[in-house]
């Protein structure tokens, strides 16, 4: 039987547990505006502290330094990945190409939410340890897999007309980041909508077998 102070602890537990993370989210996101823009090598402790509003003793409570800090920015977008990506497909039901149009909008949309952060993936992963490298491209192959499957059935049930489902795949993946690797430009012509629908557009218009391009009109236009 549970007790007032049981209930107390955990109350107190799970409110420090919160607090944490909001914490270790603010240091995460300054980390990586502020790395975007002067390069992981040009970042000071101190320099990141004042970004996230924080103390440099209060980022050493999460973080054992600066290339903790960059790891776990890379690996904060890549466990993104894995939480929405499946969750979109199988809210997209048993379409195969409903699937892989839900499984690039996810990406999109989490790409999106952690622009200045995937902008790090390609700029600053030559600044991680072995280790730190190994454990991205590890991710990134686990985190791309529903994309991957979802292709894959696609031209099993002939709907996708490809030799190269792998090529497919990744040539999604890559149209996802280029919102934040071009946002720049994109940004100033295309919402994040517009710019999910007709990337969707132009890639599946080159690879849906002709006899199912009716189902998916609103895919394709």
């Amino acid at each position: 039987m549970s007790t007032d102070a049981d209930t107390t602890t955990d109350a107190t537990e799970a409110a420090r547990a919160a607090g944490a993370a909001v914490r270790s989210r603010q240091i995460l996101d300054a980390a990586a505006r502020l790395m975007e823009r002067s390069g992981s090598e040009s970042v000071s402790m101190q320099a990141l502290a004042a970004e996230a509003g924080v103390s440099v003793g209060l980022i050493y409570r999460y973080f054992g330094g600066k290339d903790e800090v960059l790891l776990a920015v890379i690996v904060d977008v890549l466990h993104a990945f894995a939480a929405d990506v499946p969750e979109a497909v199988a809210a997209a039901g048993d379409d195969p190409v409903r699937r892989l149009s839900a499984a690039f909008e996810a990406y999109c949309r989490v790409i999106d939410r952690y622009r200045h952060a995937a902008v790090l993936t390609y700029r600053e992963s030559n600044a991680l340890s072995g280790e730190g490298r190994e454990q991205i491209k590890h991710l990134e192959i686990e985190t791309s897999q529903p994309l991957r499957t979802a292709v894959q059935e696609d031209v099993t049930s002939g709907r996708l007309l490809t030799d190269e489902p792998d090529l497919v795949a990744y040539n999604l993946l890559l149209l996802a980041h280029s919102w934040a690797l071009k946002h720049w430009y994109f940004g100033r012509t295309l919402t994040l909508d517009r710019y999910i629908a007709a990337q969707r557009s132009l890639a599946l218009r080159a690879i849906i077998a002709p006899q199912f391009r009716d189902e998916y009109r609103d895919l394709l236009d």
